[in-house]
């Protein structure tokens, strides 16, 4: 029974799309992880709550399948700020992120980053 729970979970992990723009924070490349630690041994894994397995399988089938997005559809696709998807979807990639999070940072901390070598970190060891 090990073997088939491992098939279906490799076969969700390849229809699962990863997501460039998340790098480290993507969802299908998280999944995967997940799946190679638990079926460590693959087909041969030993599984402890097969239920618990079985549980987990159809909730991410679920939100891979987009199940309750079509069960309550939506009257119109943006929320309550107005942003659409796309924008949304733009504002969470990992680069605007990061530009956001240098936008941040106080002069000092650019102008110490720009000329010292060495993190300020490493400075009050």
């Amino acid at each position: 029974m090990a073997a088939t729970r491992y098939r279906r979970f490799l076969k969700l992990c390849e229809e699962w799309p990863v997501e460039e723009t998340k790098r480290q924070r993507d969802l299908g490349a998280f999944l995967r992880q997940r799946v190679a630690q638990a079926f460590r041994e693959g087909e041969n894994t030993a599984i402890a709550d097969p239920e618990a397995c079985d549980q987990m399988y159809e909730s991410l089938v679920r939100i891979h399948t987009n199940y309750y997005k079509n069960k309550y559809p939506r009257l119109k696709h943006t929320n309550f700020t107005g942003v659409t998807v796309e924008d949304c979807k733009m504002i969470l990639s990992t680069d605007i992120l990061k530009q956001m999070e240098d936008m941040k940072k106080g002069t000092w901390k650019k102008l110490r980053e720009k000329f010292y070598a060495k993190k300020p970190e490493e400075d009050s060891v």
